[in-house]
């Protein structure tokens, strides 16, 4: 079934943010762009590549106002001993959040409940609480970034002029098309 459209859940976890403990809700989260990115398990192989990955561009999700949450079901003290202990994950700024019991996973439909891990499952989310994109993606293959941002702008763009729509690699600054009979078959 189609995440798109649906609300995210109510929540109330941990996170390991700025050298310390911080609890994060939903109420912290409506009101503007965030993305929640799901991964395995802390002290792994692909995830901590993606996460690096996010943390080198989180400066620019941050200047279209959109949070990063990264989350795991490891616990925010796993989260805080994988920050002490490697180069990668101390470049992390962004969130890290914490859901041991499972809710967030659940809730976005990408736990391994034989496992009671996450699956590498990417949602976007706008200030109301709806999930606008999403992609889940096996556990071997890491997630781009670039890409996220991408997506996240032309999210964005259709949000505020919703009688246009991105075609496909669209780039901020790129032309877009407005739906019209017109248009049938000539594109």
């Amino acid at each position: 079934m189609s995440q798109i459209g649906k609300q995210i859940v109510d929540f109330k976890a941990q996170a390991f943010v700025n050298n310390g403990f911080q609890e994060v809700t939903k109420e912290d989260v409506v009101g503007r762009w965030s993305v929640f990115f799901f991964y395995p398990a802390d002290f792994t192989f692909v995830c901590p590549t993606e996460l690096e990955d996010l943390a080198n561009l989180y400066e620019e999700f941050k200047a279209v106002d959109c949070e990063i949450f990264s989350v795991s079901t490891d616990t925010h003290f796993v989260h805080k001993a994988w920050h002490d202990t490697s180069d990668t994950i101390k470049k992390i700024k962004y969130p890290m959040l914490a859901d041991p019991t499972g809710v967030l996973s659940r809730g976005f439909d990408v736990m391994i409940e034989e496992v009671g891990l996450a699956e590498r499952g990417t949602f976007i989310v706008n200030p109301q609480g709806e999930i606008v994109a999403y992609e889940v993606v096996a556990g071997n293959v890491g997630r781009n970034a670039e890409e996220l941002l991408r997506r996240l702008k032309a999210l964005q763009f259709v949000a505020a002029h919703p009688a246009e729509v991105c075609p496909a690699k669209w780039k901020e600054g790129a032309a877009t098309l407005q739906p019209s009979i017109d248009l049938v078959g000539k594109i």
